[in-house]
């Protein structure tokens, strides 16, 4: 029998705030203090690449739509 059986509500939904204080708990024992500001600021740095690449894509679509709709445009005058 499957633990998903017994106990299908746990992987539905947020942790509460009990359970998020369990992982954090387990986090510090597995890394120690020490490792996790580390962990937060590569985390940090990651995400911020991250968006900074998506920013980059979308405004690139965005001067390629532009530029397409002012060839367009000079083209039916």
């Amino acid at each position: 029998m499957s633990v998903l059986n017994i106990f299908p509500h746990v992987l539905m939904g947020m942790p509460n705030s009990g359970e998020l204080m369990i992982l954090l708990l387990i986090i510090v024992v597995l890394f120690g203090g020490k490792k996790i500001p580390e962990l937060a600021k590569g985390l940090g740095k990651g995400i911020r690449e991250f968006n900074d690449a998506k920013d980059g894509i979308k405004n690139e679509i965005e001067n390629g739509m532009k530029d397409k709709d002012r060839t367009n445009s000079g083209t039916n005058a």
